[in-house]
């Protein structure tokens, strides 16, 4: 009886996700989303939003009329080429070109010509870390430097980022132009990624498993790129995306069995962000129980720690104030990171409200450890399923979080089924270790 309930929801989501050929789910999602660019266009207080919302709105639209028509075509014609895998495909790079990347081009053009509420606070943070790399050694200021800064300033002082964010900056800190904004970056290292991981699954397992995984990437696929939370983050501020795809890629390359390739992309990431860690060590552990912990290890943990030497020896005490103080809520300014999420509403609203909010996380990284533990991932997808719930937990959780990092559970959680062995068993085995 307990083996019967993950299956039957399996099947659901596989109802919903192939009916009409995938059409159906294409049309409520392109629908859905035109009318949150719409709304975000006339609503959003913040203007990257407001922008970003007037052009996707428009794509999302043709993209929706595209599909209405894909299903008229598929009703009358069902063998049509403008109704089946192929064309959808070519609609969502479409979708993700019109809804993401020129929203990046525009406001990167309009920046550069002297519009300055054009960037999200991420974009210029990240450009000037790169400016300090470059004159210093150190993308980060120290404590003192950031409490010399006005009142106003001192939060674009902090970076919580890893250092190897800073190298999206340093195109900025040669030559002030459109091209060089850190968001075209962003875009070009999220879609080589994305392309890697695409390219990595359509190669693995057997011709026909490969068929019948082509559906499933595209899902993840449109999960990463289209869905609103993910091209407003890129248009906006898109420090997430490149992190995101490259974890992506690195459960692809998991699946693929190749773990020691999967830990060079979840530790390219982890030198950019902390919430690449989670993976990394979700991914270390699903490599010891192929006898390539490691193997993963080396790259997931090797290349941070690579990133954080040289910065840590230039200065100390600047790394600790910029991704452990800042971060933990000890900096000089707090985070403006307050999304009405649980962990928020508990922090601010009880007595003691932070320390319960800390207790509730720590509550939950126990659970999600002892069940690591004891069933560890044996297989690409369940380690997509652990990632994508372990940090939808975490993020509900913490007491300054945003909306927009759903981004990352979100992307996990529809990305599994592409890294299944399709018409396996319930936990299919990845293909044999390789590299």
């Amino acid at each position: 009886m307990t083996a019967a309930a993950p299956t039957v929801r399996r099947h659901g989501w596989r109802a919903i996700d192939t009916a009409a050929g995938g059409l159906a789910l294409d049309l409520t999602l392109y629908a859905a989303s035109g009318v949150f660019a719409t709304v975000t266009a006339l609503t959003s207080t913040l203007l990257p939003h407001r922008a970003w919302g007037g052009v996707a709105a428009v794509g999302y639209l043709v993209a929706a009329l595209a599909v209405a028509g894909q299903l008229l075509i598929r009703r009358r014609r069902p063998a049509s080429a403008l109704a089946n895998l192929p064309a959808r495909w070519a609609l969502t790079a479409f979708t993700w070109a019109t809804t993401a990347l020129l929203p990046v081009v525009l406001q990167s053009v309009e920046r550069a010509g002297g519009r300055t509420d054009r960037a999200q606070e991420e974009v210029i943070v990240v450009e000037e870390s790169g400016r300090r790399l470059v004159d210093t050694g150190t993308p980060y200021l120290g404590h003192d430097a950031i409490a010399a800064l006005p009142p106003g300033e001192q939060l674009l002082g902090y970076t919580p980022y890893q250092p190897g964010m800073a190298l999206f900056g340093l195109p900025r800190a040669a030559v002030d132009a459109a091209w060089t904004d850190a968001r075209v970056w962003f875009a070009l290292a999220t879609a080589a990624a994305l392309a890697l991981a695409v390219r990595t699954l359509r190669h693995a397992g057997t011709p026909e498993e490969r068929d019948r995984r082509d559906g499933p990437v595209l899902r993840g696929v449109q999960a990463a790129t289209v869905l609103p939370v993910c091209a407003l983050t890129l248009a906006a501020g898109g420090d997430d995306l490149p992190v995101l795809a490259l974890c992506l890629l690195a459960l692809a390359l998991a699946a693929a069995g190749r773990p020691g390739r999967a830990g060079v992309a979840v530790g390219l990431a982890g030198a950019l962000k902390l919430f690449a860690w989670p993976v990394a060590l979700v991914l270390v552990i699903w490599g010891a129980t192929h006898r390539a912990g490691r193997r993963v290890a080396a790259g997931a943990l090797g290349l941070p720690i690579a990133a954080l030497l040289p910065v840590l020896l230039v200065d100390r005490d600047a790394l600790v104030e910029n991704v452990l103080r800042f971060p933990l809520g000890h900096g000089l300014v707090t985070s403006p990171a307050q999304s009405p999420f649980p962990g928020h509403l508990v922090a601010t609203a009880l007595p003691a409200g932070r320390a319960v909010a800390g207790a509730l996380l720590l509550a939950a990284g126990l659970v999600i450890a002892v069940r690591l533990a004891r069933r560890p991932p044996r297989t690409a997808a369940d380690a997509s399923l652990v990632c994508g719930y372990g940090l939808l937990a975490a993020i509900l959780l913490m007491p300054s979080t945003r909306f927009g990092y759903l981004l990352y559970p979100l992307a996990f959680l529809v990305w599994a089924p592409a890294l299944s062995r399709p018409g396996s068993a319930n936990h299919p085995a990845d293909p044999p270790d390789t590299a």
